[in-house]
């Protein structure tokens, strides 16, 4: 003979009774009127949003810190050993820029530039990956490939210009070719590292589920080595900057680097610094957006920089933005 349920058993199973506030262990029960305390996703979203903030002020306040010793050292006409009196001031750098931003021909360097170095990087980015994991993954492909690469390696990208002039119909695919040859071989030598560097197990444990080459070569092998690859990619790309500008500087016609060498040749050091500013500017920009991508695309992977503290707050705040 079952036994009655009990009345509270009863009202939690109703449909039309409400839930019970869920209660942390040891919390008491609020009294009426009372307002609750801010919920722990809520203080560590704060704790996030002040430590990111103060993490800002102290890049934007070194940078402030920079210049003006950059302007009292020029205006000093300071010679400690080196000749700052001969160096423009940031004011006079800052007054050539305002200059430049009314003309047209500033945007179209930049834009020439940005061309170059995102053709030359997207074909590096391409055959560097699909090369680095051939010969990490095949034995025979390693040994016909790797000793010409290893050969050609060592030979600074920018040693290839007179090759590439020989070589390449025009100026443009002769610098495109050197951005591509500086980005390449740190993204195919990363990425072939990553492969090798894979724990074994992953693969045979995919296979005993019946999973084949292919299904283990993206399900395993390109997802496990997305650091590794994205490494590479971020030294490629500051490579192939170096290499762009000094290709530009030889054989362009347009171009930030073609622009700052002619400045320099005309002795306009004002326009020299911003070229140079350009240069810098646009080289942070597209490395920090391959970082950003990195970290969005390995998100499951712990963060070795953060303490325990950063870590829960960037973890609050993606539950936050989720």
């Amino acid at each position: 003979m079952s036994t009655p349920a009990p009345a509270a058993s009863l009202a939690a199973n109703s449909p039309t009774a409400e839930p019970p506030a869920a209660e942390s262990p040891g919390s008491e029960p609020l009294a009426s009127g009372a307002v609750p305390a801010a919920r722990p996703g809520r203080r560590v979203r704060g704790r996030a949003t002040t430590a990111g903030l103060r993490r800002w002020a102290v890049r934007l306040g070194s940078l402030v810190v920079v210049v003006a010793l950059w302007q009292w050292l020029t205006t000093a006409d300071v010679r400690a050993g080196l000749r700052f009196d001969r160096l423009p001031s940031p004011a006079e750098v800052a007054a050539e820029f305002s200059r430049q931003l009314t003309g047209g021909l500033y945007y179209l360097d930049l834009a020439q530039s940005m061309i170059r170095i995102l053709t030359g990087f997207a074909l590096a980015s391409v055959a560097g990956i699909a090369l680095g994991v051939l010969v990490a993954r095949s034995r025979w492909a390693a040994d016909v490939l790797l000793p010409p690469i290893e050969v050609v390696r060592p030979i600074p990208a920018i040693a290839l210009v007179p090759i590439a002039i020989l070589v390449f119909p025009t100026d443009e695919q002769g610098i495109v070719f050197i951005t591509f040859a500086a980005a390449f071989f740190p993204i195919m030598v990363s990425t072939r590292h990553a492969v090798r560097a894979l724990p074994t197990l992953w693969e045979d444990a995919v296979r005993t589920m019946g999973g084949g080459r292919a299904h283990v070569l993206w399900h395993v092998v390109l997802p496990g080595t997305l650091p590794g690859v994205f490494g590479g990619l971020s030294v490629g790309m500051g490579v192939a900057w170096i290499c762009v500008i000094s290709a530009e500087m030889i054989s362009g016609e347009f171009g930030v680097g073609y622009r700052t060498w002619h400045a320099y040749t005309v002795v306009d050091y004002p326009a020299v610094l911003v070229g140079m500013a350009s240069i810098g500017v646009l080289g942070w920009l597209t490395s920090a957006s391959i970082e950003l991508l990195g970290r969005r695309l390995t998100r499951w992977l712990p963060r070795a920089e953060e303490g325990p503290g950063e870590r829960g707050a960037g973890q609050g705040a993606e539950e936050g933005a989720r």
